[in-house]
């Protein structure tokens, strides 16, 4: 009997507990629906209020996922204050701090409110409620697009934000005081926001941080303050990456024979100023670090001058004082990389790209070779250096005579081919190919205008894997004409060198810089509306529309309006 009331006292507790505990029930049909709200206090819309604690009921149990990130709440509190927890179907918000008077709040669930058998979400669950005796009614909206091709085009963790003018803290330093998301797309629509002046800023927020954080996250701002005491729409945002942190040296010290600087960015821009400079004295450039050689200075130092400058225009003008000591220290070996166009139409080039700065050539084993028995030996005219000050990047010329009908070419690098400014030779033997075109397979004429009066373009064919097929350089006008272009699907943009600088650049939020602008050819309707498709004997003539400006557009309101109602 002892041991039957045991039994029956162990069934009795494992019952109870399987009674208490919230799990998801075995068999039956799939649950599809998500929760239903039953009740939310206080009232949606509600004005007055008083209280800070949010009570939410539902038809079913549900369970929270990441609360205090996933809940957007506008106008911006402490929520590492904010106390949220489920209990069966209800949700209880404890925000523990004074909310300010007079003021609209409005709390975006997202995902963070699920059931606990399959993880629906509630769908557009969000409370309004004011401390005042008004709602406010204001709207910010627009559009955020990336400034580069993305390869999915469905717009993700894409945030945008308004700050108060008189906020000291920004997109890089600390969440928004109003905040939302876009849609897949990138349009988006602040509401419920109180008469003022903003700064407004978009971000990617892959880590729900619900601010930037600059050297990895794109982001982007208008630079004229807002003045919101009307719904204001036509906003538009480009995003990209600008990394505004310090740019300083981390660390310059003595390696070996050598000498390394290294910097907390990549330089974009080196200039190196020294009477012995690719005479006596080398240098090499290896991602954040700049590594110096000297080869007749020991056991003493030179002054060096730096001027750098990194991808948002970030100077750093200094001098080094590089020392230069004896060492047993294995020397790093020579290695090399063979680059460049593999096809071509008229002229071979290729690249070879070094680890460590060139000092000799070997002529007699550098070559071309364009069957089993002839070969055309290299000569000196042919080859030269990308740029001038930069001994680790060569370029190989050599335009095939009419003569030769062969239409593969190998070039062959022997070892001990080349020797760097320590002595040390190549050990390996590189051989790569390159295969010249038939000028029937490709293109005729590739006409393309872009719809600007802005000089200088710089106008770039790319594959679909982000390589620059052709490019040039527009000064005088805004159109150009490729001919003979290799059959292919690509990508065309056009690049406005504001700066005429010849490359891309980046904004600078704090120096109130956007950006240089970034076109992409685009064809509307089309499945992948940027690509263009080439085709051997074909003629094309493409215009490249500018986009709307960043900033708050008229234009961008009107075509924004005429979504609205397609969408009705």
């Amino acid at each position: 009997m002892k041991y039957l009331i045991q039994i029956l006292s162990f069934i009795l507790i494992i019952s109870l507990y399987s009674c208490a505990k919230q799990s998801t029930p075995m068999g039956g049909p799939k649950d599809e629906e998500p929760p239903i709200l039953l009740s939310i206090n206080p009232n949606n819309e509600s004005t007055d209020v008083r209280t800070n604690i949010i009570e939410i009921e539902f038809n079913e149990y549900i369970a929270l996922e990441n609360p205090n990130k996933q809940i957007i709440i506008t106008p911006r509190i402490k929520k590492e204050e904010m106390e949220v927890t489920a209990n069966k179907n209800r949700v209880t918000i404890k925000m523990n701090q004074d909310l300010e008077d007079s003021t609209t709040y409005v709390f975006n669930f997202q995902n963070s409110i699920k059931d606990i058998t399959e993880g629906n979400v509630p769908p557009d669950l969000r409370l309004v409620f004011s401390t005042g005796p008004d709602i406010d009614s204001l709207t910010f909206s627009g559009k955020v697009d990336y400034m580069f091709h993305q390869r999915d085009p469905k717009l993700k963790d894409i945030y945008v934000g308004l700050y108060e003018l008189n906020d000291t803290t920004d997109v890089l330093t600390a969440p928004p005081y109003y905040i939302g998301s876009t849609d897949s797309i990138g349009r988006f629509t602040l509401t419920n926001i109180k008469a003022g002046k903003y700064k407004a800023y978009a971000w990617h927020d892959p880590n729900n941080s619900l601010k930037a954080e600059e050297k990895q996250e794109a982001y982007s701002f208008i630079i004229d303050t807002l003045n919101i005491n009307e719904n204001l729409s036509g906003a538009q945002f480009y995003l990209n990456k600008a990394d505004l942190s310090e740019f300083k040296i981390n660390r310059a010290s003595t390696i070996g024979t050598n000498y390394d600087v290294v910097l907390s960015k990549f330089p974009v821009d080196i200039k190196i100023g020294h009477e012995a400079l690719n005479e006596n004295i080398f240098y090499r450039r290896n991602d954040k670090t700049i590594r110096f050689y000297h080869t007749r200075l020991t056991n003493d130092s030179t002054a060096i001058n730096l001027n750098l400058k990194d991808s948002t225009g970030i100077s750093l003008d200094t001098v080094i004082y590089a020392k230069f000591e004896e060492s047993d220290r294995r020397k790093e070996e020579l290695e090399l990389k063979v680059g460049g166009k593999k096809n071509f139409l008229d002229a071979l080039i290729a690249e070879l790209t070094f680890n460590k700065p060139i000092k000799a050539i070997n002529y007699d084993s550098l070559y071309i070779r364009y069957d089993t028995a002839s070969i055309i030996p290299i000569e000196k005219e042919w080859i030269y250096f990308k740029d001038s000050i930069d001994r680790t990047v060569l370029n190989i010329a050599w335009t095939v005579p009419d003569t030769i009908s062969k239409e593969t070419f190998i070039l062959y690098v022997g070892d001990s081919t080349f020797s760097d400014v320590e002595g040390i030779f190549n050990k390996e033997k590189v051989e790569t190919s390159f295969r010249k075109l038939n000028k029937e397979s490709l293109s005729d004429q590739i006409n393309i205008k872009v719809n600007t009066d802005e000089l200088p373009i710089i106008i770039q064919i790319l594959t679909k894997r982000d390589e620059i097929l052709e490019e040039r350089y527009l000064e005088e006008k805004n159109e150009v004409t490729l001919n003979h272009v290799e059959p292919g699907t690509y990508y065309i943009r056009a690049i406005v060198d504001r700066n005429k600088n010849r490359r891309w650049d980046t904004s600078n939020m704090h120096q109130n810089r956007y950006a240089e602008p970034v076109y992409y050819m685009e064809n509307e309707g089309a499945d992948n509306p940027r690509d263009v498709t080439i085709r051997g004997g074909w003629s094309l003539d493409l215009t490249i529309e500018p986009y709307l400006p960043q900033g708050i557009n008229k234009e961008n309101t009107a075509i924004q309006e005429k979504n609205n109602v397609d969408n009705l």
